[in-house]
């Protein structure tokens, strides 16, 4: 199985997000649910490459997910990298909510890690 290597769970809220996420940071992070086992199901695989928890927020409204999960990143470059590894390790398009492949950072010709793209 594949790993995230985040944080969490934690309850998808802004109370929670505000909380837990409290450096101005590029990240990483999914949002899910738990199943009936309790295992933590991502549905979408999202980055933030200069502030993580402004970033997460602006899913909030579409009020669909109901978990989320992140890790801080050490630049933009390293958050897209792990972006792309997570959009490819849970399934893409076809299992994921995400609607195309990951985007380089802005001002930036990156190439995925992972397929070149």
């Amino acid at each position: 199985m594949s790993s995230l290597d985040m944080k969490g769970s934690y309850v998808y809220s802004l109370e929670s997000i505000s909380s837990v996420i409290t450096k101005k940071s590029p990240g990483n992070y999914v949002l899910g649910y738990k199943n009936e086992d309790n295992e933590f199901i991502v549905r979408y695989v999202g980055r933030a490459d200069s502030d993580l928890n402004d970033r997460i927020k602006d899913h909030l409204s579409k009020n669909k997910y109901r978990h989320f999960k992140y890790s801080y990143a050490s630049s933009a470059k390293a958050a897209f990298e792990k972006e792309c590894r997570n959009y490819h390790d849970f399934g893409e398009k076809e299992k994921l909510d995400n609607k195309i492949h990951p985007d380089s950072p802005d001002g930036t010709n990156r190439k995925c890690p992972s397929c070149g793209k």
